[in-house]
């Protein structure tokens, strides 16, 4: 199954103390992962990137965990879109405006919307955006 991939699950593979409840989730798509293929927007890595420098930061992950972590990244099938920023001030914007998201979620809603895909989210926003415009959050087998 190929979907887009947002980075607050991504993320709990990494930190799966920050949201315990959405870590099966989490792990059904990294299995679905492991078998398909993920589209991500151009700013992914650089969040991920960002929430990695905090937490190094503030001594909650070392450097080796991250190093680790960006390997696992490494060996899976994440494609980055390379229409993220031309979709910026058009339909991204738009859709952020409509569901009142960050552009920066908004941008996974508009790759969702643009390859017809449906998107793995633990974050309330911007599932609640998803289901209003009709995409699945539904990944995992079966």
């Amino acid at each position: 199954m190929n979907f887009v991939l947002d980075a607050s699950v991504a993320l709990l593979w990494l930190i799966p103390s920050t949201q315990p409840a959405g870590v099966p989730y989490a792990q059904g798509v990294l299995e679905q992962l492991k078998e398909g293929r993920s589209v991500v927007p151009s700013l992914f890595f650089l969040e991920v990137g960002n929430v990695i420098c905090k937490l190094e930061g503030k001594g909650q992950l070392t450097e080796a965990d991250s190093q680790r972590y960006l390997a696992l990244l490494g060996q899976l099938n994440i494609v980055v879109d390379s229409a993220t920023a031309k979709q910026a001030t058009g339909d991204t914007l738009n859709l952020a405006r409509r569901h009142r998201l960050s552009v920066y979620d908004a941008a996974y809603l508009e790759l969702a919307l643009r390859e017809g895909l449906p998107l793995a989210t633990l974050d309330a926003d911007l599932a609640e955006a998803t289901s209003k415009v009709g995409i699945s959050t539904s990944i995992g087998k079966g």
